[in-house]
């Protein structure tokens, strides 16, 4: 049986064409789907625990995502974490008391950050702080905290 060289260019099309559609499904769920820097600027928030939180984890605002995590440091002088957040410009009416929390998408999804606006007439601009926020919370913590409560109460 003999194969046309057409049908081997066809086949060889296909099968280059579904390795890309794997790559570019790949870097979407890895969150590297973007190659092109978007304008942003950048705000960062101080936590007592930023959890399971990482560099390029979504920052949204009332389910929308408008930004992601640039990067997360340790400050050695308030034992706190760092998190800086690039925002797309076409979102920079953020007021400055605006509050972050630190939420994980479902029960066992990835941490990301929340922006609760505020209601001040001034917005958080380029390299703005947000002063109000809530730290990750640690599920093996509270699940300790529960059964040690429950183990004082039988005492």
């Amino acid at each position: 049986m003999q194969h046309t060289n057409n049908q081997d260019t066809l086949v060889g099309i296909f099968v280059a064409a579904g390795i890309l559609g794997l790559f570019f499904l790949a870097m979407h769920v890895s969150n590297l789907s973007s190659f092109v820097e978007e304008d942003s600027y950048t705000i960062t928030a101080r936590f007592e625990n930023s959890g399971g939180l990482k560099v390029k984890s979504p920052v949204s605002a009332a389910g929308v995502k408008i930004g992601k995590v640039s990067s997360i440091s340790f400050d050695p002088k308030t034992y706190q974490s760092v998190v800086q957040m690039s925002i797309d410009s076409k979102y920079n009416t953020m007021p400055d008391d605006t509050t972050a929390s630190i939420f994980t998408a479902g029960l066992l999804g990835e941490q990301y950050v929340n922006l609760e606006p505020g209601g001040s007439d001034t917005y958080l601009k380029a390299d703005g702080k947000i002063e109000i926020t809530q730290s990750a919370i640690i599920l093996e913590k509270a699940i300790g905290q529960f059964l040690f409560k429950s183990a004082e109460e039988k005492k």
